[in-house]
């Protein structure tokens, strides 16, 4: 994620998290890069096209895997979610990681769950980031 926003600076990045979900808790085990569809301002805004994330869901059921969140960057800015990536957050229960890339280098990742219930009642709340060795 953070090398995929390096690579993608001075535009955003972005992709999705597969892994596995038991109650509130989700382990990534793959990132599946998208291509960042946004037709305009792709310095501070991404869009995966519906075609990729359905590949992206294929994908995780051949391997027995789920969607369980997805990531993007910000470009020269704090690795805090705006209130677009709110609007435009919609898989309820799923974690949104943000990487800050300033001036080419990631820097902080922070990662966000959708709670709520419905469009109405949803919000970010913030969630801890543990990176565990395979095996």
């Amino acid at each position: 994620m953070r090398r995929h926003g390096e690579e993608a600076y001075p535009e955003e990045c972005c992709g999705v998290l597969l892994g596995t979900a038991i109650g509130d808790q989700r382990g990534v085990i793959r990132v599946a890069r998208c291509r960042n569809a946004c037709k305009e301002s792709r310095r501070n805004r991404y869009s995966i096209e519906p075609a990729e994330l359905v590949r992206v869901q294929r994908e995780a059921r051949e391997r027995s895997l789920e969607i369980v969140g997805f990531y993007h960057s910000h470009p020269d800015h704090p690795a805090q979610w705006s209130q677009t990536d709110l609007e435009e957050a919609h898989w309820i229960g799923c974690s949104y990681v943000i990487t800050s890339v300033d001036r080419g280098t990631a820097q902080q990742t922070t990662s966000f769950v959708l709670t709520g219930t419905q469009e109405e009642d949803k919000r970010f709340a913030q969630e801890e980031i543990v990176i565990t060795e395979p095996g």
